[in-house]
């Protein structure tokens, strides 16, 4: 069988948004971060966030006048050549099979909470099938457990900054915490400026939205509803939680050992709260991995619909499901047990940084690509992004700055020495097996 089946509501179609960007990069990754900017980390995310923001809205013109799965890569296809259109689902498939690696390593280091002495990888394993089975049942089953994931999500944050706020107004601390240890830039620019990979970080999958669009119904209006209301919440959950986190505790306390959100919980001696709030990340953590597999299986799709993968990938089952796809992006599940087993306590640095690569390339490729659009068909009737063709421009600029920068910070110096020779692999492929 053949075809995949819209039936993604508006509702849906933005909490897999926020499923895939509010996850392990806020709830652990943003531990990386402060070690890396100090308070300053709000420069960092604002920073990303403005790069986000526009690059939300180059997908969202796109979208709105060719909502088809596959997306961006199929775009960059379209108005950039066969060749491009190749390289950049490659590339971002890369990037989020190993991103589902993160988010289940994450797993197994929330899960040390209750259970110290249970081996990391059976977790991982446990875990990682029970998503399989979610997203292999059907579309709509996935939608409605993302929703769900979204929800318990939001409502934490939310229930987190109310009571961060609560602690701060009866403590009396202000903000002496962001000038203490070192300053509120204590690494200075260089450290606000690598923390800003960690934060693009946090903020990918934002753009599954546009790949699920292949399966939304009326998806012009929900694309638009769902942008528009995904970039407010992304504003609110990490600023926001962001900045009460470095009131309430010293930026030093941050770490990856566990996630920052139940050190300030700790911190603040309310009752439980730790163990809700490590419970609240675990289902961030499943959440993000839950739409990164049904991401990573769309981009394969729509390679096999493309010939650019074997056929086998584009079949899918009775109820619109691309299984043989799906089980190729839980490849990342493996890589992760692998990292994980090889050094535990490294493992989550590690895969952010052989992972960004693909990210940054991809989100590179969708400004270049939309200034492509731009050039064949003017102005859509549509949504239109603001300030074209400079919003595009200095988009595909920051992101070229933030990866010739990798090579000279210390946790991402492996970025681009992965990079290159895969896009190299890519490349010769493409030209042996694909060109004609």
């Amino acid at each position: 069988m053949t075809g995949l089946k819209r039936t993604l509501g508006p509702g849906q179609l933005a909490m897999i948004a926020i499923g895939g960007a509010v996850g392990t990069g806020l709830f652990l990754g943003s531990g990386f971060a402060i070690g890396l900017a100090g308070p300053a980390v709000l420069v960092s995310y604002a920073i990303a966030g403005l790069i986000t923001l526009a690059l939300m809205g180059c997908l969202a013109e796109m979208t709105v006048a060719d909502p088809a799965t596959g997306s961006f890569g199929l775009f960059a296809e379209r108005y950039l050549g066969r060749f491009a259109g190749f390289l950049v689902r490659y590339a971002y498939v890369a990037c989020i099979i190993l991103a589902i690696g993160t988010e289940v390593t994450a797993v197994a280091v929330y899960m040390r909470y209750w259970a110290p002495d249970v081996p990391g990888l059976w977790w991982i394993a446990g875990f990682g099938l029970a998503l399989l089975a979610v997203n292999g049942a059907s579309v709509r089953l996935f939608g409605a457990v993302e929703y769900v994931f979204s929800a318990v999500k939001i409502a934490a944050i939310v229930a987190f900054i109310a009571i961060g706020l609560w602690v701060i107004a009866r403590s009396g601390i202000g903000l002496t915490h962001y000038t203490a240890h070192g300053g509120f830039a204590p690494h200075g620019i260089g450290g606000v400026w690598t923390a800003v990979i960690v934060a693009i970080f946090s903020y990918l999958s934002i753009e599954m939205i546009a790949v699920a669009a292949g399966e939304a119904r009326d998806p012009e209006r929900a694309i638009v509803r769902a942008f528009r209301s995904t970039m407010l919440r992304l504003a609110l959950f990490y600023l926001g939680s962001l900045a009460v986190m470095l009131a309430l505790v010293p930026w030093t306390a941050a770490g990856t050992a566990t996630s920052p959100f139940v050190t300030v919980m700790q911190a603040t001696g309310v009752p439980y709260a730790a163990g809700i709030i490590n419970a609240v990340v675990l289902i961030a953590a499943l959440s993000a991995m839950n739409s990164q597999l049904y991401t990573a299986s769309r981009m394969l799709f729509s390679l096999a619909e493309s010939g650019l993968a074997p056929a086998a990938l584009a079949r899918v089952s009775a109820r619109g499901v691309p299984i043989a796809a799906l089980l190729v992006s839980a490849a990342g599940i493996a890589v992760a047990a692998g990292v994980y087993a090889w050094r535990p306590e490294a493992a989550f640095g590690v895969m952010i940084a052989i992972s960004i690569f693909g990210a940054l390339f991809t989100w590179g490729m969708i400004f270049v690509t939309h200034l492509a659009f731009r050039r064949r068909h003017g102005p859509p009737p549509g949504f239109r992004l603001w300030g074209y063709p400079w919003t595009s421009l200095a988009g595909a600029g920051a992101i070229l700055a933030i990866l010739l920068t990798t090579p000279f910070t210390t946790a991402f110096a492996a970025t681009l020495v992965y990079g290159l020779p895969f896009l190299a692999v890519l490349a010769l492929v493409y030209a042996v097996r694909y060109r004609s």
